[in-house]
């Protein structure tokens, strides 16, 4: 083998592990770390190198399929009609490619084109029968879509009974569910508030949101929604776009950036015109979608493995602006990281006025030689917080002074450190610096951990001003009176010592969670909980020990360790049990079910039908056997569902471990 094919072989299945683990974090796990236009460069020249290594083909590849985003908690429903995705483009040459290529797929005749917004959200087909609302699908893996129809019932866009009339007795109308920017940026607000991962996007809080097991949440979004496409064997007209009109009259929100063009030059001016305009829309959009009208023209055309041949995508590129670089400002977070903020001149940039960018950190700043004064060019590119991405270096004032970053705490005074293996400077003072101090308190009482709902952050401040709450466990020393004062918030005050009250009834992983341990996350609380199953044993766990636990790796292990040899904690944990906290999991969490997995240690991968991952975890603790995160000689099998990482499945290959089906593992514990 040439030199030259070997490196392109090395780089075929490179793409295919990160377009795998990209994949993963848009459709599961809703933290994409690229934007859409280097997705598709790098899914491009994976299909592009294919191409020319047909001997390489591989059934799971990136490129043979439509990206998913299933989720096991929901009932799965085969789609009627295939939900296939669209071809991407982002340039004029590809549209003018696209439009002669139909032209030549229907032998020179005749054609017309529907141009419409491409709404950046998440795709849902809608079933009617007789004029009613009867079920919602998402796209799923563009075969079988997650059942959430009652979810989507609360999005007050959707008509549960159409208003109109002459629609058929049956039909599918698709489209996209989206958050307002609106919306959007008050969520992330409360989000930051309580220091909680930010969504992405409006696309991502979109799904996160569609995809909540609890409807409540989902109406108090107030998500919106677009309808671009109907099918069915009785719609009214034989062209798309008069079948949008159609059902636009029978009480559908069909949008009004669409048009009807027959020239390539038409669709281009179509496509400036709103890569423009498209900054003054209330919702995200992230381009233009081009159809053929003509639905027999669209059957003619027909469909590649992937996409339809009488449809592309035109991806609008990310927005950027410049503007004047004024002040760097610093925030201190509940873990002391101390993060540099640019403030700026206003500007329009993605729906939004940005005035403020985060800066990361020192590096970051030093990277871009930035200067107090400088014109930055500022970008929001399927990013939620704008970022500086370049400098105008002509535009820099003479007597410009060059960014330092700070060396003391902003808020308490207490000199910066470094820690190694880490970009980001922490102010070491946890015990006295008062942001950390209400951060964790904040964090504390958040929804996902101790639920304290009746607190929030202006109520934190207030008490910790007032000198009533340092830590988290003073929370359980707060009487009425001493919140009363004056005596005219009486019955607030009992609502919120009752709240205080009924949190100690919150389970112990999420116990874990609340007492806010650097970089241990819900899902790692969870873990850590189920593997120690008490307070104690994981206070005393070793570095080895917890790095045993699936997910913890060296770095969460040493943070976990450090939080429990420093006597504050420790004695705030003690505390908090002193106060009925739970402290271990429940008798029905660690109840033996059997032992018939007994000394087995078990890797679960895949998605799975019957139940989520984390129930066969406890599952796999309860009948006796062990979870484990990584494959290895001693691995007894894999459970795996669907879609199984290919990694793994080569190792288990490779070691001989085998591989246990859900149905075949179900039986296994069978009483």
């Amino acid at each position: 083998m040439s030199a030259t094919l070997f490196d392109e072989s090395e780089r075929i299945l490179q793409l295919r592990k990160e377009l795998h683990e990209h994949n993963y974090r848009y459709y599961v796990l809703n933290q994409p770390t690229i934007g859409d236009q280097e997705f598709d460069f790098l899914m491009h020249e994976l299909q592009d190198l294919e191409a020319r290594h047909p001997d390489m083909f591989d059934a799971n590849s990136p490129t043979q399929r439509v990206g998913s985003d299933l989720n096991p908690e929901f009932r799965q429903v085969e789609h009627r009609y295939p939900m296939l995705s669209l071809s991407n483009t982002y340039s004029e040459q590809d549209v003018r490619e696209w439009y002669e290529s139909v032209n030549k797929g229907l032998a020179g005749e005749d054609f017309e084109v529907c141009c419409e917004m491409k709404y950046d959200g998440l795709s849902i087909s809608l079933t009617y029968v007789d004029g009613r609302l009867t079920q919602a699908v998402t796209r799923g893996d563009g075969v079988h879509g997650d059942d959430v129809t009652a979810n989507v019932r609360t999005i007050r866009a959707i008509p549960l009974v159409l208003p109109g009339e002459g629609y058929p007795h049956e039909f599918e109308i698709r489209g996209e569910i989206l958050m307002p920017w609106a919306v959007f940026e008050r969520l992330n607000k409360e989000r930051e508030a309580a220091e909680e991962p930010l969504f992405a996007n409006p696309r991502n809080a979109a799904s996160g949101t569609l995809k909540s097991l609890d409807t409540r949440v989902v109406a108090s979004r107030q998500l919106d929604a677009y309808l671009y496409y109907l099918l069915g064997s009785e719609l009214p007209a034989e062209g798309h776009y008069e079948n949008l009109e159609a059902a636009r009259r029978w009480g559908f929100k069909i949008s009004e950036g669409m048009r009807k063009v027959k020239t390539v030059e038409e669709i281009l001016e179509f496509i400036n015109y709103w890569d423009v305009e498209r900054k003054n829309l209330p919702v995200a959009t992230d381009g233009i979608v081009l159809k053929v009208n003509s639905l027999r023209q669209q059957r003619s055309l027909g469909y590649t493995a992937k996409s339809p041949r009488w449809a592309i995508a035109y991806k609008f590129k990310a927005e950027r602006e410049c503007t004047r670089l004024l002040e760097v400002t610093y925030q201190v977070g509940r873990t002391g990281a101390v993060t540099p903020v640019a403030n700026m001149e206003p500007v329009q940039l993605a729906g939004t006025t940005v005035k403020r960018a985060t800066l990361n950190n020192e590096d970051f700043i030093r990277s871009f030689d930035l200067h107090i004064g400088d014109y930055v060019y500022v970008e929001k590119g399927g990013e939620i917080i704008p970022k500086i991405v370049g400098v105008d270096i002509d535009q820099r004032p003479i007597i410009a002074q060059q960014v330092q970053f700070i060396k003391r705490c902003p808020e308490c005074g207490t000199p910066l450190v470094r820690y190694d293996g880490e970009a980001a400077w922490y102010c070491p003072n946890d015990a006295g610096c008062p942001p950390q101090i209400k951060g964790r308190i904040e964090h504390f009482i958040a929804r996902k951990a101790m639920n304290i709902d009746s607190l929030g952050p202006e109520t934190v401040d207030e008490y910790f001003r007032r000198g009533l709450i340092k830590n988290v466990a003073d929370l359980y020393d707060i009487d009425v009176q001493q919140i009363n004062g004056d005596g005219s918030r009486t019955k607030s005050a009992q609502k919120l010592v009752n709240a205080i009250q009924e949190s100690k009834k919150v389970p112990f992983e999420r116990v874990v969670f609340a007492l806010g341990i650097r970089f241990v996350g819900e899902t790692s609380a969870r873990l850590l909980a189920r593997h120690f199953k008490n307070i104690d044993a994981l206070m005393n766990a070793g570095l080895v020990e917890l790095q045993e636990v699936e997910g913890i790796g060296e770095v969460m292990a040493k943070s976990i360790i450090s939080y429990f040899h420093d006597e504050k904690n420790r004695a705030i944990v003690e505390r908090l049990r002193g106060y009925g906290l739970q402290m271990a999991l429940s008798e029905s969490q660690t109840a033996a079910a059997s032992d018939r997995l007994a000394g087995k240690s078990i890797v679960i991968s895949g998605v799975f039908a019957h139940h989520s991952r984390d129930e066969y975890k406890l599952l796999i603790e309860q009948h006796g056997g062990k979870n484990v995160g990584s494959i290895s000689g001693k691995t007894s099998f894999i459970l795996a569902g669907e879609n199984m990482g290919p990694s793994k499945l080569e190792k288990a290959q490779k070691l001989g471990v085998a591989i246990v089906s859900e149905d075949e593992f179900l039986k296994m514990i069978e009483n």
